[in-house]
């Protein structure tokens, strides 16, 4: 069992910046991806950004790509998201996520999910 823990969600402008944290805990060593999803209201959960444990390799949505970053800290057990020039289409809850398998697309089978965390653009 892995247990994920976001932290960083708030209130922020357009054009500013927040970085979600996702600490993790348990058995982390059989995790092969870490992810980021956010749910909007009145839309579908949508892939946010994935990164790979074993290579390092970052994914990104086409929406976030070139002002997200998903970064880790291994001995903290601990993924980033940067989130920059921040606009009011980012309103979101967004959720850490984690996967074992390590085969097939990054960006859906995750296993384990956080509580999400709240993240409010203003324009």
């Amino acid at each position: 069992q892995v247990h994920l823990v976001e932290s960083g969600g708030g209130l922020v402008q357009a054009g500013g910046s927040l970085r979600l944290s996702c600490a993790a805990s348990g058995r982390t060593i059989n995790i092969a991806y870490m992810g980021w999803f956010r749910h909007a209201p009145g839309k579908e959960r949508e892939f946010v950004a994935a990164l790979s444990t074993s290579i390092g390799a970052a994914y990104y949505a086409d929406s976030v790509k070139g002002r997200f970053t998903i970064s880790r800290d291994t001995p903290k057990n601990t993924v980033y998201l940067q989130m920059n020039s921040l606009k009011a289409e980012d309103t979101a809850v967004y959720y850490c996520a984690a996967r074992r398998r390590n085969s097939g697309d990054y960006y859906e089978d995750y296993d384990y999910w956080g509580q999400g965390t709240q993240v409010t653009v203003s324009s």
